[in-house]
């Protein structure tokens, strides 16, 4: 199935609008953070919003849930942080309409020591990022950051004006998240004030096992309305996606885990709308 977008808006004023940057970071592994990056992205682009997706992530498994097997990467975010190509350049088209990629190159694996001795190592990617962000080209910049907190991820969350947070409905991944905020926290107050904690979203859930709906209850006691009530189950067909190269949407417009993530970017659009000041 094809995922084709409405017409795009049409805004009372011909002044373009600043890209939305926003980061989807935890540093534990396997929580869904890739696959919501894709499929967020994708539910974006199908809403009507210009997207790109910037893959931060080493792995590169954004990338090649969108289609690029790593023998078809050249450059990619590595030439984006080392300042040897433009993101204007380096973003190419995906199978979804209104999505772009700036994919992660093979030679992404070595930036956290290579950044150690540049010259504004922390802010290489807001840098880089800026005259995309300026021109207003795409309304949503999406960074999918790597699961760890080094200087990959630290790049991610100076350059966004906010952070999506996955968190996997499992006993650990409430743990992890406090040093996430903690570390959120720390860079808003010493590198970039404006970021904001734009939500946490539970994924992975299961209405079957009792402990899903013990971690989704503590995380909103904790947490409150930054959890968002859009929820994304355990599904086989999100599962399934990434080796056809296909965001779920494409893969199977219909399943469960589609459609979760359709209301998920709705519900993302409703809050970015409450927060003018982020634009």
């Amino acid at each position: 199935m094809s995922v084709s977008p409405p017409e795009r808006r049409v805004t009372p004023s011909s002044r373009p609008i600043k890209s939305r940057v926003l980061a989807l970071a935890n540093q534990k592994g396997g929580v869904g953070k890739t696959t919501t990056a894709i499929n967020l992205a994708t539910a974006l682009a199908a809403n009507g919003e210009t997207v790109l997706l910037v893959d931060l992530d080493p792995q590169g498994n954004a990338s090649t849930g969108l289609g690029i097997p790593r023998v078809d990467r050249t450059a990619g975010s590595y030439s984006l942080l080392s300042g040897d190509d433009t993101a204007a350049n380096l973003a190419r088209p995906t199978a979804v309409p209104g999505l772009s990629l700036l994919p992660a190159d093979p030679s992404l694996v070595g930036a956290e020591v290579e950044l150690v001795a540049a010259s504004r190592r922390e802010f290489r990617l807001r840098d880089a990022l800026r005259p995309l962000c300026k021109a207003g080209e795409f309304s949503f910049i999406l960074i999918d950051c790597p699961p760890s907190l080094g200087l990959l991820t630290l790049n991610g969350l100076v350059a966004a004006s906010s952070v999506l947070v996955p968190l996997q409905c499992e006993f650990f991944a409430l743990e992890g998240i406090a040093h996430l905020i903690r570390t959120i926290d720390l860079v808003k107050a010493r590198l970039n004030p404006t970021l904001r904690l734009q939500g946490i979203v539970l994924t992975m859930f299961d209405r079957r096992n009792n402990l899903s709906e013990l971690v989704a209850s503590d995380a909103r006691a904790y947490f409150g309305a930054q959890v968002y009530e859009t929820v994304i189950p355990r599904n086989i067909r999100v599962s399934e996606a990434p080796s056809h190269g296909k965001p779920v949407l494409l893969y199977d417009f219909r399943s469960p885990g589609a459609q979760a993530y359709v209301r998920l970017a709705r519900e993302l659009l409703s809050r970015e709308r409450s927060h003018p000041e982020a634009a």
